[in-house]
Formats: structure tokens, C-alpha cells, sequence
């Protein structure tokens, strides 16, 4: 996707381009650079809310697909921090907003999250992550998202003094730390 490869002042004649239709094609559907992108990440958000709807899924389960999303590409990132108060980018926030405050309510239920911990909380360490990742050269970025959630796992277990959340936490956590919290 010509996002993903030249950010999100890619030029749109390239992205027609790329699409197979015209320039003009493109306007009257994307009035601006911001619907364009917008229409773009409803797909994402969209993959999010079915990712996140079966029973077994956690929280850390959706901030894998996060990172996995982030690493490849950051221009939701910047298109959501450039133009946070419009009313069509809040409106991705708010989705993701849902789908955190339902898998921390389901992972808080079980014991996996502390009760400590709530859906702005997560939000926040979201878009910690989200910044860090966009501003971290690409070939870092998997050690950057590593070291993050290992810091999460922390903050937010049930035993905040444990570190860990389940076995997911291993993979983020080093051995040594896993190892002391054993």
C-alpha cells in the first residue's frame, strides 16, 4: 500500500494511480487527504473488532496485532496524532476505545489485568507505543515493541508484583525476568 511505503503525504496521483482510476475519481470519493486515510484505517479498525470478537481473545492478543500493524507501517499513528480533533479520526479512536474496554473487562475477569488498570490506562500505553514505534527506525522497531510490553505486562498484572500476565509475557519479558518472577 503506497501508505504504508510513503507515509501519509503520499501523493495522491500516486495513489490513484496505484488504485487504477483517475485523479478526479479519487476527489469525488476522498474530498481530502484525511477521509482518503480514514477510509483506509475503517479497514483496520474493522480487522481489529473481528480479530478482538471471539471469547478467547486478550488483551494482549489485540496489542500484538497492534504492534504488528505499527511496525509495518505508522501512518495511522500520524494520521491520527496530525489531526486527532477531527470528528472522522476521533471517530477510529473511539472504536478502538470499545474494543479495549472489552477485552480489559474480559482479561479483568479472569484475573489476568488488575482491577488497577482501565481502558485509558491501556489507551495511553497504546499510543506510548504507537509514538515510539513511529519515531523508531523500522529494523528497531520489534526489539522497541518487545521491550514496551514487557513494561505493560508489568503495569498491568493482576499481581502487579509478578510482571507477568500469562504466558504471553515470556515472549516479551526477557529470561532473566522471567526467571526472578518464577
Amino acid at each position: 500500500m503506497i501508505f504504508a511505503e510513503e507515509g501519509l503525504h503520499a501523493p495522491l496521483s500516486g495513489i490513484a494511480r496505484r488504485a487504477g482510476v483517475g485523479q478526479g475519481s479519487l476527489y469525488r470519493h476522498f474530498p481530502d487527504r484525511i477521509d482518503l486515510g480514514v477510509a483506509v484505517f475503517e479497514e483496520n479498525i474493522t480487522e481489529l473488532e473481528l480479530f478482538a470478537a471471539p471469547a478467547e481473545r486478550t488483551l494482549d492478543d489485540l496489542l500484538d496485532l497492534v504492534v504488528a500493524q505499527a511496525t509495518s507501517s505508522t501512518v495511522l499513528i500520524e494520521l491520527v496524532n496530525a489531526h486527532r480533533h477531527d470528528r472522522r479520526v476521533a471517530h477510529l479512536g473511539e472504536r478502538f476505545g470499545a474494543i479495549v474496554a472489552a477485552l480489559l473487562a474480559r482479561d479483568q475477569a479472569i484475573g489476568r489485568i488488575g482491577a488497577h488498570v482501565d481502558p485509558e490506562d491501556v489507551l495511553l500505553g497504546a499510543g506510548m507505543l504507537a509514538a515510539e514505534l513511529a519515531r523508531t527506525d523500522p529494523a528497531d522497531r520489534p526489539a522497541v515493541a518487545r521491550r514496551a510490553r514487557s513494561i505493560f505486562g508489568r503495569a498491568f498484572a493482576s499481581d502487579a508484583g509478578t510482571g507477568r500476565l500469562d504466558s504471553a509475557s515470556d515472549r516479551f519479558g526477557s529470561a532473566d525476568q522471567s526467571a526472578r518472577h518464577a
